[in-house]
């Protein structure tokens, strides 16, 4: 963990990030300035990443993150397996989820920055199988892909451009190279020029060497048409030729030929065609795609050793040994019945046989026939395009001729080995049909047999025995030529694990002593490198002591200013009061202090005594007062009473009568 972290720090302090960490304030970082740096990483590597996070959400934050991160191909450690337990730490910001990522990706900047950009671009869209049945989507969608491969192509080109030997700076090199030469030539022709111009007719002479660049120009260009033409004309003479010979070709087969022959041959050609499009191509064609099956199994599964081949030959004897115990078996319950159509099997197996023999023979022809139309046809490009060099030599045109009439009488023999062929295939096929007729009546024969024997679909189960038999046996085969080739294989292997061990030995022992150095030199500082962490954290809190106390120091100091300048304003006050309370002037005297704070205790004297004598006659008057005012809320209480009554009397002036006299109050009924 030490090792990484020096490795994050050593690596953000370096362009571009330029932190200037260390390990112990990095360590002491709080979750969200580490995801901070973690996101200020991934937009180094994807420009599109930058943000603060503050300004984001957390969930969106961890969407964000995590999506790259996908798309990076990052895996987390194995105790952080669980996504859940990976974006709970991602979100929170904890240590043992982020300093992985960080020194994951520190570690291959420039490797990721390519595949963030490439991603870009190849991350195709996943759109719905619903949306594509719709033309214009499904032609938009097909549009999106073109350009997909094509950014591939155009990206590879680029990456061998740049990978290529060539390069900016070499083309500048060349370029003024070339200028250099250009100024070099021009100055050769000034200095020519100036040698020229003291000569009398130099302007004839000038007009006579142009003329005659022009015409040895002139013939260079006769000569090459010349020889131009020739060439055509030699290519001519032989076009004529190919073209007599063909036409005697063709007036010969004409000859042979008639209607019924060439319908024949048609028919032939029909059936071959047939034959090798329903029977042999699939057949091949099934083949192959087992073989390629079997291969890519056997691909896929891990590397066999010594012990797993050894397996594999006792199960193959094994199964070899099952097999001829079932044959033995088959013999030994053999019926005259299975004696005579063994015949008949052995001649329909030899047929097919042939008949397969035949028709690869004849795929072999074509393919050789394809091959030399093909060399046929680029000779003849290479001819046409070649300038002026001969192709066939006399020699070699009389060595064709001799090797083509030596391939004629072999095609001749050929086609009339063909043709016998051909005879014997119809009669073949005939003896088939005839054969499987019989072999239809025999099998009614059998099932009925079998019917009142009670043993019905023995000959099926017979057959599909056989049938078992001739695929284990080929599969048996495949499997010894799979064997033999995985054992060669083998052996190449460890004659190449041999000579690459016997070529990196001096390497090797090279590098150990290199690694030795370098453990030397990693231990070495590794102690310097603790020997400066100790002195630089000294150093460190040694400053922040001296910081500490120039603080304290510098307010000190502006305590002791203040106070100066305090004392200092009050001395010079106290000067200017002693000045004004000496004075004779008695209007400078009353600007003194003292006169006015003695003017303002005596005002503040007479003022209390005047104030005294108020509080004397105020506790003189007040038990006075005090019945004066009891007898003031007396008279308000009255008052509120007369109000009240006279407001029921109006109230009940149906009842009675209030009569008011000299100030009595009479209620007559």
């Amino acid at each position: 963990m030490s090792e990484q972290l020096k490795f994050i720090v050593e690596q953000l302090n370096k362009d571009p990030f330029k932190k200037n960490f260390n390990l112990i304030t990095f360590d002491n970082l709080e979750p969200m300035q580490l995801l901070q740096i973690l996101n200020d990483v991934l937009a180094e590597i994807d420009p599109k990443q930058v943000m603060d996070i503050r300004e984001e959400m957390p969930d969106q934050t961890v969407k964000r993150m995590s999506a790259l991160l996908g798309m990076l191909k990052y895996r987390p450690p194995g105790n952080l397996s669980d996504v859940s337990t990976f974006r709970q730490g991602l979100v929170t910001g904890s240590k043992p989820v982020v300093h992985p990522i960080l020194h994951w990706l520190l570690q291959r900047v420039h490797e990721l920055k390519k595949r963030a950009y490439l991603a870009r671009f190849l991350v195709k869209l996943e759109v719905p199988a619903d949306f594509l049945q719709d033309d214009v989507i499904n032609d938009t969608y097909h549009q999106y892909e073109e350009l997909v491969e094509g950014f591939k192509t155009y990206h590879k080109e680029c990456e061998q451009l740049r990978t290529s030997g060539f390069s900016t700076a070499e083309i500048r090199r060349d370029i003024g190279a070339m200028e250099e030469e250009k100024d070099q030539l021009i100055k050769r022709v000034d200095r020519l020029k100036k040698r020229v111009e003291s000569m009398s007719n130099h302007q004839w002479m000038l007009e006579q060497a142009r003329q005659l660049r022009v015409e040895k120009e002139r013939e260079e260009s006769l000569t090459d048409q010349k020889q131009e033409q020739k060439n055509q004309l030699f290519q001519a003479e032989q076009r004529l030729q190919r073209s007599q010979h063909q036409l005697k070709d063709l007036q010969q087969a004409a000859t042979d030929a008639s209607p019924e022959s060439l319908m024949k041959r048609l028919e032939e050609e029909i059936k071959i065609n047939s034959y090798m499009a329903s029977e042999k191509l699939p057949k091949d064609l099934e083949g192959m795609r087992r073989t390629v099956q079997y291969l890519q199994k056997v691909a896929s599964e891990p590397a066999m050793g010594q012990a797993d081949l050894q397996e594999l030959e006792d199960k193959i004897k094994e199964c070899d040994s099952q097999i001829n115990q079932l044959i033995e078996k088959r013999m030994m319950r053999n019926d005259p019945m299975d004696d005579k159509l063994a015949l008949y099997r052995q001649q329909a197996s030899i047929i097919v046989r042939r008949k397969e023999s035949k028709a690869e023979e004849l795929q072999e022809a074509r393919e050789e026939l394809a091959a030399a139309e093909r060399e046929l046809r680029q000779r003849s490009s290479q001819a046409q395009a070649s300038d002026g060099a001969e192709v066939i030599r006399g020699d070699e045109l009389k060595h064709l001729v001799v090797k083509l009439r030596s391939k004629g009488t072999m095609y001749k023999k050929k086609r009339l080995d063909i043709a016998e062929l051909k005879a014997e295939y119809g009669v073949l096929q005939r003896t088939e049909e005839i054969l499987r007729q019989r072999h239809e009546i025999v099998q009614q024969k059998l099932q009925t047999v079998e019917a009142e024997k009670g043993i019905s679909g023995y000959s099926d189960t017979q057959e599909e025995l056989e049938r078992v038999s001739a695929i284990k046996s080929e599969l048996d085969e495949k499997k010894g030529r799979t064997l033999d080739g995985m054992s060669e294989m083998v052996k190449k292997l460890n004659s190449m694990i041999v000579e690459k061990k016997s070529a990196l030995a001096p390497i090797i022992k090279e590098l150990r002593s290199l690694r030795q150095r370098y453990q030397e030199l990693n231990q070495e500082y590794e102690e310097k490198k603790v020997q400066y962490e100790s002195c630089a954290a000294g150093l460190e809190s040694n400053r922040s002591k001296l910081e500490q106390e120039v603080k304290i120091l510098r307010e000190e100091k502006a305590q002791d200013e203040n106070h100066y300048h305090h004392i200092n304003s009050m001395s010079e006050r106290a000067a200017e009061e002693m000045k004004a309370y000496v004075s004779s002037d008695p209007d400078e005297k009353k600007k003194a202090i003292r006169e006015v704070y003695m003017k303002s205790i005596s005002e503040q004297e007479l003022l209390g005594k005047k104030l005294r004598e108020k509080q004397k006659m105020v506790k003189g008057s007040h038990t006075i007062n005090m019945e004066q005012m009891k007898m003031w809320r007396d008279l308000e209480q009255l008052m509120e009473c007369k109000g009240q009554c006279f407001i029921r009397a109006q109230s009940q002036a149906s009842i009675g009568q209030v009569i008011q006299e000299e100030g009595e109050d009479r209620l007559v009924l």
